[in-house]
């Protein structure tokens, strides 16, 4: 009689060890497989763990398959139903090895390709973080300026870390209160690591909470909660962005051109910082009375310490974006001189300061016109900030300006890569780009600036433009008729029509531009003469867009409608009295 066989080789016999080695290649594969698909379908973060753990809870299962069902030539069956003779369990054993062979091929290869697309990050340095807003724990919503302060003086201050790439405020911010995971944040910032926490302050004290967070997957590098007195702020603010920056390996930029910048005032008063705070805080939001309310806080701030540079510099800026957005005549003008002695102020203080450079580039660029003014101090902007978007951006401008849009494109991608959900930069760089005929990566651009700020006013009027490059009417009308509401949209639709086969319709919608915006946008009834081809027209609304010191004026050499007329010696002349050269890499409509 022969022996019973053991447990073991009947585990052998029918294949459950085979079964069981599929069954874990397979859902290795998938898990993988999963893992990688997921965030392009935005599926939530949960889903590839919860099929890793269903498999798991499937895995005894299947053996208890393998164990009592047998495949035969006549399909599946129950393992005591088939007779000896006609089992067939080696030659399932040796398909299993196939199987088992193609499936582990499968894992292998997602492997790789998942270590391929982990180095390569899509592009996203593990040296990059962006600063969500610290929430205001304190329960007073008077207090918010605080929390968005120090927040800020956090982005500053690990700006200063050598391979640190920083998001910047503008973009960071838009996360505040948001309900994405950590991940869809990060993608869509285009960085790493986040770092978020809470602020409460009471009284003479202040808790601080941050952790850093390696998006990837949702872990904390890092985690501390301060509590300390309140005189402390700005030494526990170097001791928090001292930690992050150890915890991604960044090194301390100690060399090299770029100069320390900051926020704080050189006395060290925190009443004085708190103003500024409050200034900075009203800046970013930007309505007519804001731009009040950041005048007097930053005044405040300069009035506890006349040597705060950044308050300076802050205090400029505010004046001559209040003077852009809501004055004219003599009243833009005195708010002009305000903005100039504030700059000037600044940079006396601290020439090192970019913040400074950066205040009086935007004031000599918008009020003066002085272009070359403009280009330098951008330049010296970008040398002492060089992490600093804002100074990229506006040195893109400056080049543009003089006519070399190439090297303002690369700029401002620059500045976009550091605030990557600042709309109007999207619209500046859509501009270039169009103005060099690239078309399809001009569209791209603004219609990136719409999905960002539906609501954005001079975007449909930028996509307009480039619709009329393309020389279709259609799209063009359909653009203007997108665009809100207001002088943009008039722009828009009187430039859309001027392609058409309306007669009418396009010089009714010129004279209506002229009748309601000609002391606002003159430069623009130039553009549309020059769709126009009427050569006169555009010249005698050129002038008259000088006069006014109408800011479109910039855009004169990467114009494709002005430059039709880059041959006519009126051209020329305009471009000397302007302060512009004559020549620019920009291409002109035929």
């Amino acid at each position: 009689m022969s022996a019973r066989p053991s447990f073991v080789s009947e585990l052998r016999r029918r294949n459950v060890f085979r079964a069981g080695a599929l069954y874990i290649g397979a859902i290795w594969a998938l898990a993988q497989g999963i893992a990688q698909l997921a965030p392009v379908f935005g599926a939530p973060d949960w889903v590839p763990r919860w099929f890793a753990i269903a498999g798991v809870v499937g895995f005894p299962f299947w053996l208890l398959f393998a164990w009592f069902f047998e495949f035969t030539r006549e399909g599946l069956k129950r393992e005591r139903d088939v007779e000896p003779a006609a089992s067939i369990t080696h030659e399932t054993g040796r398909k299993l090895d196939f199987w088992i062979i193609g499936v582990l091929a499968a894992a292998v290869v997602l492997l790789l390709t998942n270590q391929l697309v982990s180095r390569r990050d899509d592009g996203i340095s593990e040296q990059s973080i962006a600063v969500l807003p610290l929430a205001n724990d304190g329960g007073n919503a008077d207090e918010q300026y605080f929390s968005d302060g120090l927040s800020e003086d956090l982005i500053t201050t690990l700006s200063h870390f050598a391979d640190l790439k920083v998001i910047s405020r503008n973009s960071s911010f838009k996360f505040r209160d948001s309900k994405d995971d950590s991940r869809t944040i990060a993608t869509k910032l285009g960085v790493a690591h986040l770092l978020e926490g809470s602020v409460r302050r009471v009284g003479d004290a202040v808790r601080i909470s941050a952790s850093l967070v390696r998006a990837a997957d949702g872990s904390t590098l890092w985690s501390e909660r301060y509590d300390r007195p309140f005189r402390d702020l700005f030494a526990l603010q170097d001791e928090i962005s001292n930690a992050v920056a150890g915890a991604l390996k960044a090194k301390l930029l100690t060399s090299g051109p770029a100069a320390a910048q900051t926020d704080r005032p050189p006395s060290g008063n925190l009443d004085a910082y708190a103003a500024y705070l409050q200034g900075a805080f009203y800046n970013a939001r930007a309505t007519e009375t804001d731009h009040q309310q950041a005048v007097s806080h930053y005044t405040t701030a300069i009035e506890l310490d006349p040597r705060y540079a950044r308050a300076w510099a802050g205090l400029s800026v505010e004046w001559t974006s209040y003077a852009q957005q809501n004055l004219e005549g003599d009243a833009a003008q005195q708010a002009y001189a305000e903005a100039r002695k504030a700059a000037d102020k600044a940079i006396a203080l601290q020439p090192d300061l970019a913040a400074a450079y950066a205040a009086r580039a935007t004031l000599r660029r918008n009020a003066d016109f002085d272009w070359a003014g403009a280009e330098a101090d951008s330049r010296r902007a970008v040398e002492l900030a060089p992490g600093d978007g804002g100074a990229k951006f506006s040195l893109g401008v400056s080049l543009a300006t003089f006519g070399k849009p190439e090297e303002a494109i690369v700029l401002t991608r620059q500045a976009i890569e550091i605030n990557p959900l600042r709309p109007s930069w999207e619209t500046w760089l859509a501009t270039y780009l169009a103005s060099l005929g690239r078309l399809d990566e001009a569209e791209a651009a603004i219609r990136k600036a719409i999905a960002l700020q539906p609501d954005g006013t001079g975007y449909y009027q930028l996509l307009t433009i480039i619709q009329i490059q393309r020389g279709d009417a259609k799209a063009a009308l359909t653009a203007a008729q997108s665009e809100p509401e207001g002088s943009w949209k008039r722009q828009a639709l009187a430039m859309a029509y001027q392609i058409g086969d309306d007669k009418a319709a396009a010089d009714a919608s010129l004279q209506e531009l002229i009748e309601k915006d000609a002391t606002f946008s003159p430069y623009q009834i130039a553009e549309v003469y020059a769709i126009r081809r009427d050569a006169d027209k555009t010249f005698e609304w050129l002038d008259r867009a000088w006069a006014s010191r109408d800011p479109g004026i910039t855009s004169l050499l990467t114009d494709p409608f002005i430059l039709r007329f880059r041959d006519d010696p009126r051209f020329a002349v305009f471009c000397r009295k302007a302060g512009f050269p004559t020549a620019t890499e920009a291409r002109a409509l035929p």
